[in-house]
């Protein structure tokens, strides 16, 4: 399983980071997509949306199971990415990169030094 270092987690699986105009993108691990198996429709939030942490955000659907997909920060939704509607495999195949779901604007970026680090997070797979 990847877990990158740079990398925020949530113990829901997903991984955030901070983009260069400051705003936080999200998805789901590497873990979590190997868990799920192949991604048939990923369903996301509306642009403009206000998003709390914790909440559930939409819906990630692979052939055995569907799985909610859970805010890691407060913010509001800016981005969503439209290429999964059409290559919803992308979650498995670039979880971290081509395959993010959600970017917000955090309203309070420091809820992000709440998150689990790559360790910590591998800690709680490494238990699954």
């Amino acid at each position: 399983t990847m877990t990158p270092d740079e990398l925020s987690y949530t113990a829901d699986h997903e991984w955030l980071r901070l983009n260069d105009s400051g705003n936080a993108v999200f998805g789901i691990t590497d873990y979590a997509q190997d868990s799920l198996g192949d991604i048939v429709y990923v369903a996301l939030p509306a642009i403009g949306a206000e998003l709390k942490a914790g909440t559930s955000c939409g819906e990630v659907e692979s052939t055995k199971s569907v799985s909610d997909l859970f805010v890691p920060i407060d913010g509001t939704v800016v981005a969503i990415n439209s290429e999964l509607e059409a290559n919803p495999e992308l979650v498995n195949s670039s979880p971290y990169a081509q395959g993010w779901l959600v970017e917000l604007e955090p309203d309070a970026p420091q809820q992000i030094d709440d998150l689990l680090s790559s360790t910590d997070y591998n800690a709680i797979i490494d238990q699954a």
